[in-house]
């Protein structure tokens, strides 16, 4: 049947078909999209292609089976549009999960290197000469013992204080 050829009013013709067709494709689009909005716009969309193709119409044996294919086509797209947008949120939501904890361990980091700078400043002297000699410059028991002329057990019984003296101090400040 065609609708659009060797008709005086076209409009008139494509009003009809949609008023024949439109309420049973909104009824099928939405048992798809369980949303009454989405259903109007994917058949809205299909009367769209259907006027924008209205000169190829002549072409079409069966309108209503032409109808439900556009629709169902619509709703193909509209799943797979939810789909990826779907993995995407969830691709874009794990990725500022992951920056954002990076950035608290970055600034949890700068914080404890803060107070672990005050509290080794707050050491003895050859305490801190030890603790740092041995942290920072990698020095063995021994090494520190022969640069400082000291035994080794005073290195070893000096780096036991200094850990034990920060651990104190740092237990208001940081968790342990």
């Amino acid at each position: 049947m065609d609708f659009f050829d060797n008709r005086p009013d076209v409009e008139t013709e494509f009003s009809s078909l949609v008023k024949e067709h439109e309420i049973h494709l909104k009824i099928f689009a939405f048992r798809v999209t369980k949303c009454e909005q989405t259903a109007k716009d994917i058949v809205q969309d299909v009367f769209l292609k259907l006027w924008e193709n209205r000169d190829q119409l002549h072409q079409i044996e069966n309108i209503s089976a032409w109808l439900y294919r556009v629709t169902e086509n619509r709703l193909i797209d509209h799943l797979r549009k939810l789909a990826a947008d779907k993995r995407l949120r969830a691709k874009t939501w794990n990725r500022i999960k992951e920056s954002g904890n990076e950035t608290e361990m970055n600034l949890s980091a700068r914080e404890s290197g803060f107070w672990i700078a005050r509290a080794v400043d707050r050491l003895p002297e050859q305490r801190k000469t030890i603790f740092r000699l041995n942290r920072d410059e990698h020095l063995s028991h021994q090494q520190i013992a022969e640069t400082l002329r000291i035994s080794r057990h005073t290195v070893k019984n000096q780096l036991s204080s200094a850990l034990h003296q920060l651990r104190r101090f740092l237990q208001g400040f940081l968790f342990f």
